[in-house]
């Protein structure tokens, strides 16, 4: 890797600390990393005494993951945007999951709000 004159190491642009992109893309990890909790949570309900100690430690491990690139991303992005987007992607998410694994209704209604949602994520996005 390329040097400085003082000997700090140069590292690619993306790669920087100070890269917008970089805490985007921690960000929407960190709302897929919700959807994965609230996804191991419900699985919890309907798994045997003996899987839901896994369950629990999926909940838990995506759990904190979440909150720590949640936290990395407020670091560079203003908070107002990242907590919004973080919490649309997570209920948007939850819905999908809600709809394809554990059977919940997929109604006109529903659908039209849950777009409506993810519209006001991407003008965040685009306004942010």
């Amino acid at each position: 890797m390329p040097t400085t004159k003082s000997g700090t190491a140069i590292s690619p642009k993306f790669y920087r600390s100070d890269n917008k992109m970089v805490h985007w893309i921690m960000l929407i990890f960190a709302g897929m990393m919700e959807v994965g909790f609230t996804f191991c949570l419900g699985k919890t309900k309907s798994a045997p005494a003996g899987e839901q100690l896994w369950w629990w430690g999926g909940f838990l491990a995506a759990l904190t993951l979440s909150m720590l690139l949640m936290a990395k991303a407020a670091e560079r992005l203003p908070i107002g945007t990242v907590y919004p987007v973080w919490t649309g992607i997570g209920a948007v998410g939850a819905v999908v999951v809600g709809i394809f694994f554990f059977h919940e209704p997929a109604s006109f209604w529903r659908l039209f709000f849950l777009t409506t949602l993810i519209l006001s994520i991407v003008g965040l996005k685009a306004v942010g």
